[in-house]
């Protein structure tokens, strides 16, 4: 028999699930109104103010401000000379990402695999991963999470590094190992806009793309960003921050990743700030239980994204998430990508499990199954980017 608190995650499950997610629960905030009541009109209008407006709401309230981007004494230390992998298709780098600040030294080791039959066709994907494991055993125990033989085997590089080597994701470190030791809050309160790891994992993923572009294999090739659950929302915030990511993909990112917060019934504000107190800033607890109140809302977040490709999965099971919120937080992401005169993801009905939106800027899939990264998803990345970034 449940206990009263099993029964309790069951009925919000099952709450989730009928009739397939939640709904919203208080008006969006549009992306494009400006608070005399003008409205953004063109790409230009957008680009001139109110896109760092939106983006200063989210770096303010939502996942806190870096104290610093790339630092000066930024170095990519060899950790492994080319080696050739997975039957000669493929050839693998290390090298370790190192910095230094006012806290001290830190850094954290990025792995790289290269097609070597010819020119890399596709983009390269840098995964924010958080298993070592799934890095370290990559070739002798292939996973769907990282099926890095299939990304080489239709012609696209990949590369991953542990989040836990950029910022440790535990709520009781006090933010003092990692990037946070070097360069703060290393143990003391943090103030209300400064970074939690989520933050600190997205500018890993932006450090990892200056090495990658030091590389001459990849010289002219696309970066995306991509991720699951916490991953998800680290590879949009990167996404929104760093115009290099070419392609943001969230998978299964949910609640403030893809999802829309202003929902009922499924994962609230409250919730992930009590059971990850770490992931956002200080700021963001005055928005639990208060989601209407937020200035902001996760289709923004996709929005910020433009004129830059961004993907969002769902899975049918996985009723946390919220697939319904993620896919309508696309469809009301579209207004800033018609801007650019692209299109969105299309509008209602919710799609089927199995089908796929690829024909805008934004693309989306609900697969059957539950929270997890499978092969399924990847082999619809790589339809969607074969399509939207140019290959070689």
């Amino acid at each position: 028999m449940a206990t009263p608190k099993n029964g309790r995650f069951v009925l919000m499950a099952l709450l989730c699930l009928v009739p397939f997610a939640c709904s919203i629960a208080a008006e969006l905030p549009d992306p494009l109104a400006l608070p005399d009541g003008r409205r953004i009109e063109t790409a230009q209008q957008w680009e001139a103010g109110r896109r760092a407006e939106v983006l200063e709401l989210f770096r303010d309230q939502v996942y806190g401000r870096n104290p610093v981007q790339r630092p000066k004494d930024l170095r990519f230390e060899p950790l492994e000379e080319e080696t050739a992998v997975l039957d000669g298709t493929a050839v693998r780098r290390r090298v370790k990402i190192a910095y230094s600040g006012r806290g001290g030294e830190s850094g954290f080791k990025l792995t790289v695999y290269y097609p070597t039959n010819g020119a890399i066709k596709g983009c390269v994907v840098l995964i924010v991963n958080r298993s070592p494991r799934i890095i370290d055993r990559a070739e002798e125990d292939p996973a769907e999470f990282w099926p890095v033989r299939d990304l080489i085997a239709r012609g696209y590089a990949t590369a991953a590094f542990h989040n836990g080597e950029v910022a440790v994701d535990r709520k009781d470190d006090g933010f003092k190992s990692g990037v946070f030791g070097v360069f703060g809050p290393a143990g003391k309160p943090r103030a209300g806009d400064e970074w939690g790891a989520i933050g600190a994992w997205a500018w890993g993923a932006s450090r990892a793309i200056d090495y990658l572009e030091t590389q001459p294999r990849l010289k002219g090739v696309a970066f995306a960003v991509a991720g699951h659950s916490r991953g998800g929302k680290t590879a949009l915030w990167c996404g929104a921050q760093d115009a290099r990511v070419a392609l943001a993909i969230s998978n299964d990112s949910g609640t403030t990743g893809a999802a829309l917060a202003r929902t009922s019934q499924c994962e609230t504000v409250k919730k992930i700030n009590a059971t990850f107190p770490h992931w956002f800033a200080v700021n963001y607890h005055a928005y639990d239980d208060r989601e209407a109140a937020l200035p902001v809302d996760q289709h923004e977040l996709i929005g910020l994204i433009a004129p830059r490709l961004a993907y969002v999965a769902s899975a049918r099971e996985d009723s946390i998430a919220d697939p319904k919120a993620e896919f309508q937080s696309c469809v009301e992401a579209a207004p800033v990508y018609a801007l650019y005169g692209l299109k969105g993801v299309g509008a209602a009905p919710f799609p089927e499990v199995g089908e796929s939106r690829h024909e805008g800027a934004i693309g989306y899939h609900v697969r059957a199954g539950g929270h997890d990264l499978k092969g399924e998803d990847w082999a619809r990345f790589m339809d969607y980017a074969d399509v939207h970034l140019p290959r070689r």
